[in-house]
C-alpha cells in the first residue's frame, strides 16, 4: 500500500476541511493510506516516508501562507526528489485573489518533486469562509483521480 501525507496550513478551518477531502479521496481507492497533518505539526525531514506528498494553504496576499512558506524552506534541495506531489489552496474568487497553491507547488519543483496533477484552487466566500458548496467533493474527486495516477 502507498503512503500519502496531506500538509495544510489553515486559519479558518477551510483548507484543513479541504485536506481531509482529498485524504478521504485518496483512501476511497483502497489502495493509499492517508495522513493528514497541520503544518504546525508536521516534520519537513520525515517526508521521506511517504510515496506522495499534497501540500495547501491559504492565499495570503497573493502567496502561500507564511506558516506554509516556513515549512517548505526547511526541506533540504533535493529533499522530495522521487516523490509525487501536488499543490492546493483556498482564497476568495476574484481575479485578484492571487495563488498561495502557485508558490507551493512552484517549490515542490525545485525540492524535486514531481508534479502529479496541476494545482487546484477551493474557493471561500469571504475571508473566513465557509467554503462554496461543492469544494469537498470536488477535492474528494482530484483525490480518486490522483490515487488512479499512482
Amino acid at each position: 500500500m502507498k503512503n500519502a501525507i496531506v500538509i495544510c496550513d489553515s486559519l479558518y478551518g477551510n483548507t484543513e476541511k479541504v485536506a481531509r477531502a482529498l485524504a478521504q479521496g485518496l483512501e476511497k481507492s483502497g489502495l493509499i493510506k492517508a495522513t493528514v497533518l497541520r503544518v504546525s505539526e508536521a516534520d519537513a525531514g520525515k517526508l521521506t516516508g511517504y510515496d506522495v506528498i499534497l501540500v495547501g494553504a491559504p492565499t495570503h496576499a497573493f502567496n502561500a501562507s507564511d506558516p506554509m512558506k516556513k515549512f517548505l524552506d526547511k526541506i533540504g534541495e533535493s529533499g522530495l526528489k522521487g516523490k509525487k506531489a501536488f499543490a492546493f489552496d483556498t482564497k476568495m474568487r476574484s481575479r485578484l485573489a492571487g495563488s498561495g497553491a502557485k508558490h507551493i507547488e512552484e517549490r515542490l519543483v525545485k525540492l524535486g518533486a514531481e508534479i502529479i496533477k496541476e494545482r487546484a484552487s477551493a474557493i471561500v466566500k469571504g475571508k473566513e469562509g465557509p467554503l462554496e458548496d461543492d469544494a469537498e467533493s470536488k477535492f474528494t474527486s482530484i483525490g480518486i483521480e490522483i490515487a488512479k495516477m499512482i
